[in-house]
């Protein structure tokens, strides 16, 4: 089977991405790295993650930057006195396939030019985020335009109650494929997200 890449982003915050990075991580038996990490250190993604999938063949690779404030990377890398460097952030070599989650939307900045769209390789397949909530369409609209703009293959991963107004304006505006649904789940633990990635599997 060819190698997958999938970067993982939002159309916001909290809108569900690392629920769906560890499925789809689940699913495909993949590597996940999380290139930027900013806040809570202590229970951070990656640790979030292994605690979620419950396969023996994902790696789990480390952040290349692990900032300490939960703020947006420009910011949360200020405080800490560094500077995030785009040429820093090394994807890591795996013959595996790879989840690799970005932090908060596309245009999150980096630093003073660079924003988390520029660590996005043109050979990654990108999974769009989307939840419903007053302004979700507008937001979940211009991240899939951006990348279909920039020639990225995108399908859209929807999480939270189902709000079928919203979803099926999104899927007749921009045509992108509808991997699933992720319901408002009481709590995600490995046996929830091993039956979601069994239901993904096929479309991913």
């Amino acid at each position: 089977m060819k190698q997958q890449k999938y970067f993982i982003t939002g159309i916001s915050t909290e809108v569900g991405k690392t629920v769906v990075a560890a499925i789809v991580t689940e699913a495909l038996q993949a590597d996940y790295w999380k290139p930027v990490q900013a806040g809570e250190l202590e229970n951070c993604d990656t640790q979030k993650i292994k605690r979620w999938v419950s396969n023996n063949r994902s790696t789990f690779h480390p952040n290349s930057y692990a900032l300490v404030t939960p703020m947006s990377p420009h910011a949360a890398a200020e405080i800490d006195g560094v500077t995030i460097s785009v040429n820093e952030i090394v994807e890591p070599s795996t013959k595996n396939h790879l989840v690799i989650e970005g932090a908060g939307g596309l245009l999150v900045p980096l630093n003073n030019t660079a924003t988390i769209l520029d660590i996005i390789k043109p050979e990654y397949k990108v999974i769009v985020v989307s939840r419903h909530y007053l302004g979700s369409i507008n937001h979940t609209l211009l991240t899939i335009k951006l990348l279909q703009e920039k020639g990225f293959d995108v399908a859209v991963i929807f999480s939270g109650d189902a709000h079928p107004t919203t979803e099926t304006i999104i899927q007749k505006m921009t045509g992108v494929p509808v991997i699933g649904r992720i319901d408002e789940e009481p709590y995600f633990d490995k046996n929830v997200i091993r039956e979601y990635a069994d239901l993904f599997r096929e479309k991913l």
